[in-house]
C-alpha cells in the first residue's frame, strides 16, 4: 500500500469515531437545553398560578372608621418624647464631658467614686 492510501484510511478511521461522538455530544447538549426550557416554562406557569391565587386572596386594607382630625393625639403630643425616656439630670454634675457634647450619666460619678474607695 502506498503512503497516500494509508493516510486516507487513517483519516477515515479517525473521522468515523469523531463524527458520531460529536453528533452524540451535540444532541445531548441540545436535549439538556430543551429540558431546561421545559423546566423554566413549568416554573413560570407555577409562578403565574401562585400570583393569581395571591391576587385573588388579597383584600384591600380599610379602616373601621374614617380618619377625622382631632380624634387622635395632637401633633404636639406626637413630637414630645415619652415620659419614661426623660431622665432627670443632676444639677451638681457638669453638662458636658470633655467637650464631646454628651451629658454625663447620673450613675457614672457614683461608680467612679466607689471604684476609688476600693483602691
Amino acid at each position: 500500500m502506498s503512503k497516500q492510501m494509508t493516510f486516507m484510511l487513517a483519516c477515515v478511521i479517525v473521522l468515523s469515531a469523531v463524527i458520531p461522538g460529536a453528533v452524540g455530544y451535540f444532541s445531548a447538549r441540545l436535549e439538556a437545553i430543551e429540558s431546561a426550557e421545559r423546566n423554566l416554562h413549568a416554573l413560570e406557569a407555577r409562578l403565574h398560578t401562585r400570583m393569581a391565587r395571591e391576587a385573588r386572596d388579597a383584600r384591600p386594607v380599610t379602616f373601621p372608621a374614617p380618619c377625622v382630625p382631632g380624634a387622635g393625639p395632637s401633633r404636639t403630643q406626637l413630637r414630645q418624647p415619652p415620659a419614661a425616656a426623660l431622665v432627670p439630670e443632676s444639677t451638681d454634675q457638669p453638662q458636658r464631658q470633655h467637650g464631646l457634647g454628651s451629658s454625663t450619666p447620673a450613675w457614672l460619678p457614683e461608680l467612679l467614686k466607689e471604684l476609688r474607695e476600693t483602691d
